[in-house]
C-alpha cells in the first residue's frame, strides 16, 4: 500500500492514507466525530487492527507502546484504543522504513548510554 515511503511529507499523514482517522459531521453548530473513514486499502487497515489487538491482549513483553493504548483504553474504551494503536503502528513503520532504523521495545532503547 505504502509503495514509496518518502512520498509523505511527515509520518503522520500516514493513518488518513489508510482509513484509520475519524470522519468528522460538521452542520452549523454540531460537530461530531464519527467512526473511522475507511477509505484507503482494506487489507492494510484489517492486518493492522489485527497486529493492535494482539498486541494490547495476546503480547506479554512490555513496551512503551502497549502503555500507551493501555492508557487510551483506559480512558476512551478498548475498540477505539485499537484504532488509535493501529494508526500508530502505520506511523511508526513507515518511520522505521523511510529511516532504516529498528523498533526500540522500552525507553532506554531510546536513550543514548552513557559512557
Amino acid at each position: 500500500t505504502i509503495d514509496i515511503p518518502a512520498r509523505f511529507r511527515n509520518s503522520k499523514a500516514v493513518g488518513p492514507i489508510l482509513g484509520l482517522t475519524p470522519v468528522l459531521h460538521e452542520s452549523g453548530e454540531s460537530r461530531r466525530i464519527g467512526r473511522i473513514s475507511c477509505c484507503g486499502d482494506r487489507m492494510m487497515r484489517t492486518l493492522l487492527y489485527e497486529a493492535a489487538q494482539t498486541l494490547l491482549t495476546r503480547v506479554t513483553k512490555w513496551s512503551w507502546l502497549r502503555a500507551w493504548a493501555m492508557n487510551v483504553a483506559r480512558r476512551r474504551g478498548r475498540q477505539k484504543a485499537i484504532v488509535a494503536l493501529a494508526r500508530r503502528l502505520a506511523v511508526i513503520m513507515q518511520r522505521m522504513w523511510r529511516d532504516g532504523t529498528e523498533f526500540r521495545w522500552t525507553r532506554q532503547d531510546i536513550m543514548p548510554k552513557a559512557a
